[in-house]
C-alpha cells in the first residue's frame, strides 16, 4: 500500500484516487443536471404539450442522476471509512494517548 503524508496525515494513495474519480463523476452529473433542470424550467415556461411530454423522460434522466449521486458519496463515505480504520491502529492513535495524558484536547489544524 503506498501512502502519502501531507501535513502528518497519511493517506492511502488509492483512497486519494478513489475520491479524486468519484468527486469528478459527481461533479459531471451535477453540471449534466443543471442542464437538464434548465431545459425542464424551459420546457414549463412554453407550455407546449410536446415539450411538456419530454419533461417526464428529463424529469427520469434527472432521478436517475441524483440516484447515482447519492451511489457515489456512499463510495466516497465508504473509502474514506476504510481508510481511516486502516490508520487508525498506527500514530493517531498513540497521539490520542498522549494528548489524554497530558490533559489536553487535540487542536484541529484547517
Amino acid at each position: 500500500m503506498e501512502d502519502v503524508t501531507s501535513n502528518g496525515i497519511q493517506v492511502d494513495h488509492k483512497v486519494v484516487q478513489t475520491l479524486q474519480r468519484n468527486f469528478v463523476q459527481v461533479q459531471n452529473i451535477l453540471d449534466q443536471n443543471r442542464l437538464l433542470i434548465n431545459e425542464i424550467n424551459q420546457n414549463h415556461e412554453s407550455t407546449i404539450p410536446d415539450n411538456l411530454t419530454r419533461n417526464v423522460g428529463l424529469i427520469r434522466e434527472l432521478n436517475n442522476n441524483i440516484r447515482r449521486v447519492v451511489d457515489l458519496y456512499a463510495d466516497i463515505s465508504s473509502s474514506v471509512t476504510i481508510s481511516m480504520e486502516a490508520f487508525s491502529g498506527g500514530e493517531s492513535t498513540n497521539a490520542n494517548q498522549s494528548d489524554r495524558r497530558d490533559g489536553q484536547k487535540r487542536i484541529r489544524s484547517s
